[in-house]
């Protein structure tokens, strides 16, 4: 495993891994539509953030959330939500609420998770918000990274998209990390929404291949190393199935010829039959090897929200297990599936759960 990637023993670190990212209130109105709900219940989530909840308290990891709060009883809601997942807050900034808004906020996600025919729709309200405003030399880097340690360091293009700040926080943090040897992770996690009022794809670019050099472990599926590096494949069978990791394999041959510091590259792969019916599977490429993980077929959706970010805390479980690459995929790829079928954005399942998948358990009742 050292031949792949080199991580800090756990003795020598406080932190199993350091996410960076926005944790939003999300407001679910469950069956229904956002649109004519009369109720909503609520959950944390956020792409960074979800991988470190995911390692807590599925794999049982010491794990952090750098992030930033309003002051108000929403933000306190979110709090209350992050120590029931219990990732340590003791580098969440809190800023003071100016009573209405106008200067700083929380993140608000309104999701619905679809049903059959339906796809699932997101609507987020996230301007202005108080993590948005994170300025370089804000956070002590050093002392998380030199002081504390940490063996791995999160974060992704859903945070960078942000504002014309964080990715200047990403940025600085990726290189402290990398200062004291701990392993940086990167989910492209490409979101129209987020990019379009500033710069739409071209600005993805700019911002995520400035950063990619300094990535150990880049994770995203098709769409995002085409939105977010600019990686298009025009020699691909467009009848091949969505499952079929050739045109994955291509992207993924042009992606570590330009990047060559990629020493891990690995994505879901869905077939969206219908909202609530998904083929599932995951790919992993490593040491200039592919490793396939088992596809699901016909996977039965509650909620897919967060699929991907428990596939990234599954994989780096196996990583930080040093338990080999294909280990990693297969844990990633049953831990997304066990999310999908429960509620909200973060994942419910636990690792006796996930390694009972991996060896081919079914539904059966358990008592």
């Amino acid at each position: 495993m050292s031949t792949v990637l080199n991580v800090k023993p756990k003795e020598d670190c406080r932190w199993d891994l350091v996410s960076l990212g926005e944790v939003m209130l999300r407001l679910d109105p469950g069956d229904g539509r956002v649109a004519t709900t009369r109720s909503f219940r609520v959950w944390e989530g956020g792409g960074e953030y979800n991988v470190a909840r995911g390692l807590k308290r599925g794999f049982g990891m010491d794990t952090t959330v750098v992030t930033a709060l309003a002051d108000n009883p929403v933000g306190r809601l979110v709090q209350d939500l992050i120590y029931q997942g219990g990732v340590d807050q003791s580098h969440l900034r809190w800023v003071a609420y100016d009573g209405i808004g106008r200067q700083v906020r929380n993140g608000l996600n309104f999701t619905e998770r679809g049903f059959g025919v339906r796809g699932a729709v997101g609507c987020s309200d996230r301007g202005h918000t108080a993590v948005s405003q994170l300025q370089p030399g804000e956070i002590d880097w050093e002392k998380i990274f030199g002081d504390e340690g940490a063996r791995w360091f999160h974060t992704g293009g859903i945070f960078c998209a942000l504002s014309e700040t964080t990715p200047q926080v990403a940025r600085e943090a990726i290189e402290v990390a990398r200062k004291h040897g701990t392993i940086v992770s990167y989910d492209l996690n490409y979101r129209e929404s987020l990019w379009k009022s500033i710069g739409g794809k071209a600005r993805a670019q700019k911002v995520n291949r400035e950063l990619a050099p300094l990535i150990d472990v880049m994770l995203g599926n098709e769409e995002d190393f085409t939105a977010c590096l600019g990686f298009e494949v025009e020699d691909v069978d467009a009848n091949l199935s969505k499952l079929d990791t050739e045109n994955f394999r291509r992207m993924i041959q042009r992606a570590t010829k330009e990047f060559p510091n990629f020493k891990v590259v690995a994505t879901t792969l869905r077939n969206a039959k219908t909202a609530t019916i998904n083929d599932w599977g995951a790919v992993c490429f490593a040491s200039g090897e592919f490793y396939q993980a088992t596809t699901r077929e016909n996977l039965e959706i509650y909620d897919r929200v967060g699929g991907g970010d428990s596939f990234a805390s599954g994989l780096i479980y196996g990583f930080l297990m040093n338990q080999g690459v294909q280990y990693a995929v297969d844990c990633g790829a049953a831990h997304g599936a066990l999310a999908m079928t429960t509620p909200g954005d973060t994942t419910m399942a636990t690792l006796s759960d996930v390694e009972k998948l991996m060896k081919g358990g079914g539904a059966r009742v358990a008592r």
